[in-house]
């Protein structure tokens, strides 16, 4: 519901800020994919615990997305802060 929601919100801000070259709003949007895979994380891993997910290929594969997604959205994050600096 909630994180689905603000997937797609974040995805179309992210087209919008692709499309008009926006860096600061493309920082934003890093920063909300963050936010958004930590959720992502935690909803899958209490799924597991509390029985929810019985295949657990597919509860994997969704972990390691979120995972993967958050460790992008830190290295944009960190690229960032981190730019050349005279």
């Amino acid at each position: 519901g909630f994180l689905f929601a603000a997937i797609m919100v974040a995805f179309i801000i992210g087209i919008g800020a692709a499309i008009f070259q926006m860096p600061m709003l493309n920082l934003v949007i890093s920063g909300a994919f963050a936010l958004i895979s930590s959720g992502l994380i935690l909803f899958h891993t209490s799924e597991i615990v509390h029985g929810g997910e019985r295949n657990y290929i597919m509860a994997t594969i969704s972990i390691y997305m979120a995972l993967f997604n958050l460790f992008l959205s830190l290295l944009r994050i960190f690229a960032a802060f981190t730019g050349q600096r005279d």
